[in-house]
């Protein structure tokens, strides 16, 4: 299956803003929800997870975050309340009227659905994709690096995780004022509610990737996990076959 370009479709969410997605195959919904600075198309389509998923028989739902990719990039502050892009994806689940699907992300995109399970979201099956235990009960562990990120722009140690990031906004268009927005929507979740996710899930995360805490200590903390290593760290593990292969795998069983 070529990875040819997938055109957005678009809906407009909570508070009226331009929302994003893409999808690609036919079956059983599964929404998958990218990482900070990234978007649909560099997280899920262009290292061939979406088809690798979809040709299990799954209608693959990428939607584009708030101020990432073909979404709305809002400056304005008031369009970054607590847990916005957690009432954006209520809101596509709305709007495409899913019941019955299945739900993940990748690192922004895992604390994403946290707070989509934690606010109402009943999805089949759970994908925790880069993401530790700390990412979602801690969720300003990295909001201060980020923010160094977006406002040293070019100032950055060459080869330096903020280097590496900060090459990475540049390759997916990044608008920094609209990130740092996003910055300010990162809710917690409490541990006790998260061990009470029930839900079969998938902790699926690169051997090398520490940024959001220990996989598998997320693993440990849900009652119906199971982890899986893949290659790489947290920003090598995406372009990884296996990353697509073992959520394909998990939503399949």
């Amino acid at each position: 299956m070529a990875n040819s370009p997938i055109e957005p479709q678009y809906f407009d969410s909570f508070d009226g803003q331009r929302m994003a997605w893409r999808e690609v195959g036919e079956g059983r919904p599964v929404v998958l929800i990218h990482g900070f600075f990234s978007d649909a198309e560099t997280n899920w389509i262009r290292y061939g997870h979406a088809n690798l998923i979809a040709a299990r028989g799954f209608r693959v739902i990428m939607p584009d975050l708030r101020a990432h990719g073909s979404s709305a990039r809002p400056h304005d502050p008031a369009a970054y309340p607590p847990d916005a892009l957690t009432k954006d994806g209520h809101a596509l689940i709305a709007h495409l009227g899913l019941t019955d699907y299945d739900l993940g992300g990748y690192s922004l995109g895992a604390r994403t659905t946290s707070r989509m399970l934690a606010t109402g979201a009943d999805p089949r099956r759970v994908i925790f994709s880069g993401m530790g235990l700390d990412g979602l009960t801690a969720a300003d562990r990295r909001g201060g690096h980020f923010r160094n990120i977006l406002t040293n722009l070019g100032k950055h140690e060459r080869n330096s995780p903020e280097w590496f990031a900060e090459a990475f906004l540049k390759t997916t268009g990044g608008d920094p004022q609209a990130l740092l927005g996003v910055i300010d929507t990162f809710v917690s979740t409490p541990l006790d509610q998260i061990e009470r996710f029930a839900w079969p899930t998938l902790c699926v995360n690169g051997v090398d990737d520490d940024d959001n805490g220990s996989a598998a200590a997320l693993a440990d903390a849900l009652p119906n996990a199971r982890y899986v290593e893949v290659p790489g760290n947290h920003m090598s593990a995406v372009v990884k076959t296996e990353l697509g292969q073992a959520i394909a795998d998990f939503l399949a069983a």
